[in-house]
């Protein structure tokens, strides 16, 4: 037992008091009988003997007041097993990504959890709030429960690295205590390695009843017909996939089409055929899972020409006029000595077609050219000089040309998974013709291959960054060298190559992936571009590129949805924004990797611990009712004790 005043004890010599007092009454005095009193001696005899013992009792009883009066004064207490951290500071990680919409016991863990922070934080409690979205620094309940009550779910996944790194920039002299709400959706072993050892953490795991979901992952073009696009949605089914789904298409808010579809893999493609013409809205299912990922908003914009220049000789570019056809292309071949230079930066692809020098005046503007969004095909000649053609490839990328070999090689590998074949191939295809070449250059580079030869060497490789593509060749394909000209491979490979896939494909980003977007458009200095719909409006992080504007839209929008990029009142182009399907799994929840840490079953679980483990046992209390029990039995002695 210790106490929080103890110099009050020194007040027990208080006690000394009573005691004389007390033998003062004691005091022997000479007795003399009288005759006529003689009978009462054995009465006196009795009543002396019953006032002893009541002085007796009277001076316990107040001994044992006092010394109670003074002990409760002097406070004392027993000391908590973990006073050492009752000054810590508490920092509550909550998880409101989008896994946190399934439902448990009592609704959606979200909302329960908030519920829970409401009704059982203390009051006088101060502490730190981090969510994927927001933060709140040494608030308490009573301020933040206004925003808790709104508090949205977050694009963001739950990234507890984030959370740690945000509590150990709080420089302090305490110790912390933290406590991580999630649901443990997509959390791996390596990022607990971020929670500091010196903090106290304790992990509050919410568990979905049930983990059933169905998820829209993305929308693309599988066909083009002469008036109509059909349009393939891929959709994704976790847990039981035995009830049918409705899938309901709508245009600018109206339905225009609607089916039924069941699950017979996890996986499953269902089409739709839609008119050729300007799209901007979304397809939707209605499923018993989690709702963020039950819409997938999307634009197709009426295709535009995309403009296509070969610089070459005419002879080896006669095969490139018959792949860009006039009603998708503008193609046009100029020789390197006929070339006009300011028509190049309205193009969508060049193609170098087996030029034996590249002149450095060309060099610097294609460089421009594909940091402005644009694509561009290198195809080597025979004479080409490593000289001349490595200082040009060292701009895009590590790629270099080695030594020109002179072996006949088979092309007999596609990289089906590259970027350049997405939708090109319904099935993987093994029994092609296998083109090939009589000469061809060695490469250096850890760039993936899309065509390999026999000898897993590339055939054709790529430089990609997030706004255009330059593709290599490593060998000549004219007729003399190569046969690639015959073969089934060229017309969807140079295709690709050839069109943006922003003039003729589906826009459906996802929020919060930072490629930059190319949108046509001719600013002055002080315009800018706005993005908005009818409930939100941002201005992206944008760079005037000539007749271009690169945009970068980072976290925003913070609502999925169709939108529009405007010029002041001009609306330039349809565009549309999704959450990212990360979370659509709920059998991620990855509750093994938190056997290590301390798991509390509710928010009222940790704050009952801390203050019974830290807060000191007060006993004066004690010490002040027995004081008013003696003072009770003292007036009782002296009212009933004869």
């Amino acid at each position: 037992m210790q106490f929080k005043h103890p110099e009050i004890l020194y007040f027990l010599f208080l006690l000394v008091i009573p005691i004389l007092v007390h033998l003062f009454q004691l005091r022997r005095f000479k007795k003399e009988y009288f005759t006529n009193v003689r009978f009462l001696k054995e009465l006196s005899i009795q009543t002396r003997k019953s006032s002893k013992i009541k002085k007796w009792l009277l001076l316990a009883t107040r001994l044992l007041l006092l010394t109670c009066i003074v002990i409760a004064f002097a406070q004392p207490f027993f000391k908590a097993k973990d006073t050492k951290n009752s000054s810590n500071e508490m920092y509550i990680v909550l998880d409101n990504s989008f896994s946190m919409q399934a439902k448990g016991q009592k609704g959606e863990l979200l909302k329960r959890a908030v519920q829970e922070l409401l009704e059982n934080t203390p009051e006088n409690q101060t502490f730190s709030l981090i969510t994927n979205s927001e933060t709140f620094w040494n608030t308490d309940i009573k301020s933040i429960r206004t925003e808790l009550q709104n508090l949205k779910y977050s694009a963001l996944p739950f990234q507890l690295e984030s959370a740690m790194a945000k509590i150990k920039s709080r420089k302090s002299a305490f110790n912390k205590d933290v406590v991580v709400i999630t649901d443990a959706v997509g959390l791996e072993s390596k990022q607990l390695k971020s929670i500091d050892s010196d903090f106290n953490t304790y992990f509050i795991i919410p568990e979905a009843e049930q983990k059933n979901n169905a998820s829209i992952d993305s929308v693309f073009i599988h066909q083009t017909l002469d008036d109509f696009y059909e349009i393939g949605l891929k959709l994704s089914a976790f847990g039981e996939k035995d009830a049918a789904l409705p899938v309901a298409l709508y245009n600018q808010n109206k339905l225009i089409a609607k089916t039924l579809t069941k699950f017979e893999t996890k996986d499953k493609t269902i089409y739709f055929t839609i008119p050729k013409k300007d799209f901007h809205g979304y397809v939707s299912i209605t499923d018993n899972g989690l709702e963020y990922d039950n819409n997938l908003y999307f634009s197709i914009s009426k295709p535009k020409k995309n403009n296509i220049i070969s610089i070459g000789t005419a002879e080896k570019s006669n095969f490139l006029s018959r792949i860009y056809t006039n009603d998708e292309f503008n193609f046009n071949n100029f020789a390197i000595e006929t070339l006009d230079y300011n028509a190049l930066e309205k193009q969508n692809t060049i193609v170098l077609n087996e030029l034996d020098e590249i002149p450095q005046a060309l060099q610097t503007t294609l460089k421009s050219f594909v940091e402005k969004g644009g694509n561009l095909v290198l195809i080597p000649s025979a004479k080409t000089a490593t000289a001349n053609i490595n200082p040009f490839l060292k701009i895009f990328g590590n790629i270099q040309f080695k030594s020109l070999e002179n072996k006949e090689k088979k092309v007999t590998k596609i990289n089906f998974n590259h970027p350049l074949f997405s939708g090109v191939f319904e099935n993987k295809i093994n029994n092609f013709q296998y083109p090939k070449t009589k000469t061809s250059f060695a490469i250096a580079g850890s760039n993936p291959a899309v065509l390999y030869y026999e000898d897993q060497t590339a055939f054709l490789t790529s430089i990609s960054n997030p706004i255009s593509s330059v593709y290599i060749f490593t060998a000549p394909i004219n007729l003399e060298n190569s046969n690639f000209q015959q073969s089934p491979l060229i017309v969807p490979v140079f295709y690709k190559m050839g069109i943006n896939n922003q003039n003729n494909g589906v826009i459906a980003l996802n929020i919060g992936n930072n490629n930059p977007f190319l949108v046509d458009a001719t600013l002055s200095k002080d315009e800018i571009l706005k993005v908005k719909n009818e409930t939100e409006t941002f201005i992206p992080v944008q760079q005037i590129l000539n007749d271009k504007v690169k945009m970068t839209f980072n976290d925003f929008p913070e609502q999925a949805g169709n939108f529009g990029i405007y010029n002041q009142n001009e609306r330039l182009q349809n565009i549309s924004f999704n959450y990212n399907r990360t979370e659509s799994d709920l059998a991620q929840a990855n509750k093994e990797a938190l056997s290590d840490y301390k798991t509390i079953d509710s928010i009222d679980t940790v704050f009952n611990s801390l203050q019974t483990d830290r807060t000191d046992s007060q006993i004066w209390k004690w010490f002040v009712i027995f004081a008013l029990l003696f003072l009770v039995t003292e007036m009782a002695i002296i009212r009933f004790v004869k």
